[in-house]
């Protein structure tokens, strides 16, 4: 596997984690959203997946904590991408 796969992998992981334990509960209502509008489940996840990994991303670059109101708003974005950096 390769490290792109895996980090995939990790992601993913963190999503299921989440729609598990149902916290956030905002990324359970996109999951249910986004599936109402068509996509597939594993689609749906790749998407919360890349808000996910875009919060990681800002985290790690900005030295900063998790900015849980930026997390919610990139994901009532999806599917746009266009995520929101502040």
């Amino acid at each position: 596997m390769d490290r792109n796969s895996e980090l995939k992998a990790a992601y993913l992981e963190v999503v299921e984690n989440q729609l598990r334990d149902n916290d956030p509960p905002e990324t359970l209502k996109t999951y249910e959203r986004l599936c109402t509008e068509g996509f597939t489940e594993k689609n749906a996840k790749i998407l919360i997946a890349s808000v996910i990994a875009f919060e990681t991303y800002q985290m790690m670059a900005g030295n900063s904590p998790f900015n849980r109101e930026r997390f919610v708003k990139n994901l009532n974005m999806l599917p746009d991408q266009s995520f929101e950096v502040k």
